[in-house]
């Protein structure tokens, strides 16, 4: 897309970056790039850099899933995002009885740096983004990233991509936490801090809207409940000794998009000016990149059907096309038979296609905030903008976030949107094609998704028991012990994870260690 000198469509008339006399109507004040960011937060958008293709993928083995990501990387994908199986999204090895049944079926099973190693195997984290969906152990999973990257010879300070580490929607939505909400906000400060002096090329957030909206929640409830966790780590950041602009910048946010094509572009846009605009009032950063909102985006799963699957193509594609028209920097496009079982490499690979498609054969990248200017649009914006501030509002009422989440505020927001979703499902007021509109006497495919290998789990406890037979324990136990008193203590956890994963601890011996110091908790349901 850089190398273009002139942009026009393919009946070769001009396309301006900004609106001029050809292209007269209605038009925002504000240009792209500029401050409060709502028509994009680059003046060029994706004529300087056409979005990330981030493709989520991980299931089974981290062998198997390397050759997944080597093979997306072939196709021209141009960033990797790790999906964990549940046991490592909880902290559990794959020899926990906690974990019987779990392992490697809805992601990657890794409870090592040995796995870790295979799973990068042949891929160069110098020269790839890499996003990892992980939260409560995610200081561990990127302690073995950063160990990995090491061990290749790659300086860290220039290793790009992102963790999760949003413990706060966990609690809300979708329940892989473990420690207490101070302990698990204490692992998150200290993360921000290391990757400032280690790696501060690394996102070491990404605070998640997605599973919120997953979980029921409205456009403006996905807003409100993100931005005010959002807040509530910009303020923790803060009470840990940081300044706003140390950490501000490398904040990212990852949202869902979802079938309302409209609206959904909209909360995109009205979402930058939210961030700015609380960014701006409440702390004051001197750097602009600290008021940015930067936004990775994947369509929207629980919209898929498992009644005739390839209508999910249709469904992610106006999904895709509404997520670039409100100007993610990155972009997930979920398989069309993910409502049936794991994707598939071809459905997967069709998913990749639909970017690809969207990005070099439509002309969409090629304009700057197209749908800027439209009184649908711009009036959407403004509405969004207003009831989600309004929410925001009410959750500060309450002492903000975490406070909020410890009544159950936000999990019965998601409760009774999802009954009321589902209610007009059922009653045919909200139609769904080939649920309750359009229906076939009978499923027009007979498809199967991605299958795991059954023996997995078995494999994977057999190579934990030699890991653990052949490795140095005097060095593992000092580790874990080192790891306990620094929890216990006032220093960054992150240096001695880095230690316990380096000894070959497993991801659940350094989560017990934790345990101990920490404790764990459970999170009111709502009801």
């Amino acid at each position: 897309m850089a190398d273009k000198e002139e942009y026009s469509t393919r009946a070769g008339i001009p396309i301006p970056i900004l609106p001029n006399d050809e292209f007269s109507g209605p038009h925002p004040h504000t240009l792209p790039g500029e401050p409060p960011y709502t028509r994009g937060i680059h003046g060029s958008m994706y004529r300087g850099k056409v979005w990330t293709m981030r493709q989520y993928a991980g299931f089974s083995s981290a062998k198997e899933t390397n050759l997944r990501f080597r093979s997306l990387l072939e196709k021209g994908q141009s960033g990797l995002s790790v999906a964990f199986d549940l046991p490592t999204q909880l902290g559990l090895d794959s020899d926990d009885p906690m974990s019987l049944g779990e392992v490697g079926k809805v992601g990657v099973a890794i409870d090592s740096i040995h796995d870790m190693r295979i799973l990068f195997d042949q891929i160069d984290p110098s020269k790839v983004s890499t996003s990892m969906t992980i939260n409560s152990p995610a200081s561990i999973l990127l302690a073995m990233y950063v160990a990995v990257a090491e061990e290749k010879g790659i300086d860290i300070s220039q290793i790009r991509g992102t963790i999760q580490n949003d413990i706060l929607k966990e609690y809300i939505a979708r329940g892989t936490y473990v420690f207490p909400p101070k302990q698990s906000m204490r692992l998150i400060t200290d993360v921000m801090s290391w990757c400032n002096l280690n790696t501060p090329k690394w996102n070491t957030i990404s605070i998640s809207g997605y599973h919120i909206r997953e979980a029921g929640a409205t456009a403006v409830e996905e807003l409100a409940f993100t931005l005010s966790n959002a807040l509530a780590y910009v303020n923790a950041a803060i009470s840990a000794g940081l300044n706003v602009d140390d950490f501000a910048p490398r904040l990212s946010f990852f949202f869902g998009c979802h079938n309302d094509f409209f609206e959904e572009v909209s909360k995109f846009r009205a979402a930058r000016k939210l961030w700015y605009d609380l960014m701006d009032d409440r702390f004051s950063p001197k750097n602009p990149k600290s008021t940015m909102l930067r936004f990775h985006t994947q369509t929207a799963g629980v919209t898929l059907t498992a009644q005739q699957p390839l209508n999910n193509i249709v469904r992610v594609s106006y999904q895709a096309l509404s997520s670039v028209l409100g100007g993610t920097q990155s972009l997930h496009t979920n398989s069309y038979d993910e409502a049936i079982g794991l994707p598939t490499e071809d459905s997967s690979t069709i998913a990749l296609r639909t970017q690809q498609i969207l990005a070099n054969e439509t002309g969409v990248p090629d304009v700057v905030d197209p749908l800027g200017g439209s009184w649908y649009v711009e009036g959407l914006t403004k509405e969004l903008y207003s009831r989600a501030l309004d929410l925001i509002s009410e959750i500060d009422s309450m002492g903000g976030a975490l406070a909020a989440i410890e009544t159950g505020f936000q999990q019965r927001h998601l409760h009774e949107s999802a009954w009321a979703e589902q209610v007009a499902q059922d009653r045919g007021e909200l139609k769904v094609i080939g649920v309750n509109h359009a229906i076939h006497d009978k499923d027009i495919t007979n498809m199967k998704g991605q299958t795991v290998n059954p023996k997995l789990a078995q494999e994977q406890c057999t190579k934990l028991a030699k890991i653990k037979s052949n490795r140095d324990n005097d060095a593992v136990n000092h580790a874990l012990d080192n790891l306990s008193q620094t929890a216990l203590g006032q220093a960054n956890t992150m240096e001695a994870i880095l230690i316990a994963v380096k000894a070959e601890c497993t991801i659940g011996e350094i989560m017990n260690s934790l345990k101990d110091s920490f404790g764990t908790w459970m999170a009111p349901s709502g009801f």
